[in-house]
């Protein structure tokens, strides 16, 4: 059947309280990729010069040549640029998450030993900084394994989370099947972390950023002065600052590189955004693996099993008696598009919907027709669906006195034989008062309308049973 991968739905309209450390309003991630030396070059083994991420206007590939100026920028990153963002952060103490290319830090010795006695977190950036688009799965999956080797060898120990940066359609997957990392973040879908389930594996997602990210001074549109960095990452500080002072706390994530934001015209807007953000009370500066295990500890992946990833005949039994006696509308509904966004309640519901809403005439009123009477001789004998018993008990339909029950029983009779099914709504959203009320005022209008009136009834009802089992 066609499954839609993409998801849409996140964490919806009612996201998780991210319960920061110390009541943080916010969690600032500070992001430095390190790619000198695991960039694109003939001496590296590949076939051109790097053309991406450098202040070289309109830089193209220089098949088979060394690109001079090129390299000289990406040396400028670790020779000058590195070092004054080093002493920037550890004056500051701000702890930084690196981004590290593994041949690049394999090349970069004195770099990594500064990284690592400031207590940075130094993360896995591929094993070079080149493009994976059309790299084939096995072959990604044996440079992730040589990343993570060369990476362990260079550093001490192993990678904690991953970044690829230029991925493949493979790469969150091929990297979450490793079992090895807390965190990967090649995903700019969110503003909190999150549990992606990839076979057995409960991976977690930190979303990382391309709009407050230095990048944008090498690629247009984009910034050509500190000060404009400066006023994007402050307006998007204060409004993620807004939201957790309002009980919704977000992560931030501000990605850097040595040879853009290493510059002194750049580092200067970064400087005055830190000091600005640092003025604030409850701001957390965590690395990313502060981050994952904080939400590993807070918030636990919980599996549930998903309508959209069920045999045919697990769904329908699961969801067939949702529209009542209607198993037709879940088996119509496992042949649609069906992804993430149908492993809700709300988004089952209008999978759902969609198929009773497509039916016949006849066959709409065979729904209608197969709902009990409220009340009715299918309750006194005890013969309900679980379900109906449930919500004709939930207003208190199972506890009538011998007059209300007689004036349900008369107005069943009537109601039936006016318009040819039993009178349907949604007891869970009413009181017994109210649904003798709907009932003497229902009845009075034509089938025409009692008949879209059911309808909508019916969808109601499923949508509350849906909710009582699904997210």
């Amino acid at each position: 059947m066609p499954r839609y991968p993409r998801d849409f739905r996140g964490y919806g309209a009612n996201p998780p309280d991210a319960a920061w450390p110390d009541g943080a309003k916010i969690a600032v991630s500070v992001v430095l990729n390190y790619e000198e030396g695991g960039e694109n070059n003939i001496l590296h083994g590949d076939g051109q010069s790097e053309a991406f991420l450098s202040d070289i206007a309109g830089a193209a590939p220089w098949p088979g040549q060394r690109h001079w100026n090129m390299e000289s920028i990406y040396d400028y990153g670790a020779r000058a640029g590195f070092w004054r963002l080093h002493r920037l952060f550890t004056e500051m103490a701000i702890p930084v998450t690196i981004y590290g290319v593994s041949t690049a830090l394999a090349r970069n010795p004195e770099q990594v030993a500064a990284m690592k006695s400031a207590g940075w977190e130094i993360a896995s950036h591929g094993l070079k900084w080149v493009d994976h688009r059309d790299m084939p799965a096995d072959e990604e999956r044996a440079q992730i394994a040589e990343s993570i080797r060369l990476h362990t060898e260079v550093v001490g120990s192993p990678p904690r989370g991953w970044y690829t940066g230029r991925c493949s359609v493979n790469t969150v997957d091929l990297t979450a099947a490793t079992g090895q990392f807390d965190w990967i973040s090649d995903t700019y879908d969110d503003d909190l972390p999150y549990w992606r389930e990839v076979g057995d594996r409960d991976q977690l997602v930190i979303p990382y950023t391309l709009e407050a990210n230095d990048m944008r001074f090498a690629t247009a549109p984009g910034y050509i002065e500190g000060q404009q960095f400066f006023q994007y990452l402050k307006d998007s500080f204060d409004t993620l600052y807004a939201e957790g002072q309002a009980g919704r706390a977000k992560m931030f994530s501000i990605g850097l590189h040595c040879r853009l934001i290493g510059r002194p015209g750049k580092i200067a807007g970064l400087k005055r955004f830190l000091d600005y953000a640092k003025s604030h009370n409850a701001v957390w500066f965590p690395r990313r693996i502060d981050i994952a295990e904080h939400w590993a500890k807070t918030h636990p992946h919980k599996r549930f099993r998903r309508p959209s990833q069920m045999e045919r005949e697990e769904f329908v039994a699961a969801y067939g008696s949702i529209f009542e006696h209607s198993p037709w509308i879940a088996d119509r509904a496992f042949d649609l598009e069906l992804g993430p966004a149908h492993d809700s309640a709300t988004g089952l519901h209008n999978a759902l919907c969609r198929m009773f809403r497509s039916a016949s005439q006849p066959e709409r009123l065979g729904v209608l027709t197969a709902h009990p009477d409220l009340a009715g001789k299918l309750a006194a004998a005890k013969t309900l669906t679980a379900e109906s018993t449930a919500e004709q008990a939930s207003a208190a339909l199972d506890a009538l006195t011998d007059a209300e029950r007689s004036a349900f029983q008369t107005l069943n009779s009537a109601y039936t034989a006016k318009h040819g099914f039993p009178f349907i709504i949604a007891v869970r959203d009413h009181s017994k008062a109210s649904i003798l009320a709907a009932f003497t005022t229902r009845i009075a209008n034509s089938t025409e309308t009692e008949f879209a009136t059911a309808c909508a009834q019916v969808e109601r009802i499923a949508e509350l049973r849906l909710k009582a089992v699904l997210p």
